[in-house]
């Protein structure tokens, strides 16, 4: 498996497949870079409608480059963006918590349900979690645990819904072989640095936790 971080909460995942690479794209939204102009992208995944997850125009610009691309949503996120109806026509998958599907021959399971609070006065937003392939989990905005194991996580590590300590302990309840820090745009660069840090001192045992260059391609394995 190889991982590429366009920053904030987007990152491709390749895959092997029998007839060739298969590609994910999870949240390409308006803190990330860089991914607009990707081909040979499989599916676009997002987790719920927040414009640091989901920039509409650029999305539209990425699936026309894209037709064979699916989207891959939850039906709040689907209306949100009902300006894209016509460009994702015929190949728009809307899915929520507990479902399953393949897609390419990989399996992927829905979970979570709605987006961690920030505070009780503002609305809640549907999220959806993806674990793909049963061993690499994209949560979006919340940090509801998985049923079972998961070999790779993206891990947030800072947003106005969560603090440093439970990202912590979200990874030793997750226990990864590895974890990737995502959703941190909104971080000052020393605090970046600060959160990275304090997650790999407490980290469980036999977890690591990698940083990702932006936009450069690194191979993280897989346990399976």
């Amino acid at each position: 498996m190889k991982l590429t971080h366009y920053g904030h909460a987007c990152v491709l995942m390749e895959l092997p497949g029998d007839d060739g690479v298969i590609r994910f794209l999870f949240d390409p939204g308006g803190y990330a870079r860089d991914f607009e102009h990707l081909v040979g992208i499989d599916a676009v995944l997002l987790t719920h409608a927040h414009p640091d997850h989901v920039d509409a125009e650029r999305l539209g610009t990425l699936l026309a480059a894209n037709p064979q691309a699916e989207l891959v949503l939850n039906a709040h996120t689907q209306a949100a963006l009902s300006g894209l109806r016509d460009i994702a026509s015929g190949r728009t998958r809307v899915v929520g918590p507990r479902g399953t599907f393949v897609l390419r021959g990989v399996g992927v399971e829905v979970v979570g349900g709605d987006h961690a609070c920030i505070h009780p006065s503002l609305p809640t937003v549907p999220n959806n979690g993806y674990i793909v392939d049963g061993g690499l989990l994209h949560p979006g905005d919340a940090l509801d645990a998985a049923a079972g194991p998961v070999d790779v996580l993206l891990l947030p590590v800072g947003g106005p819904w969560m603090k440093i300590g439970e990202a912590i302990d979200y990874l030793r309840t997750m226990a990864p072989r590895l974890a990737v820090p995502i959703h941190q745009a909104g971080l000052a660069p020393v605090h970046q640095k600060m959160h990275y840090g304090l997650l790999r001192d407490l980290a469980p045992e036999g977890t690591g936790i990698a940083v990702l260059e932006h936009g450069v391609p690194q191979y993280v394995g897989t346990s399976q």
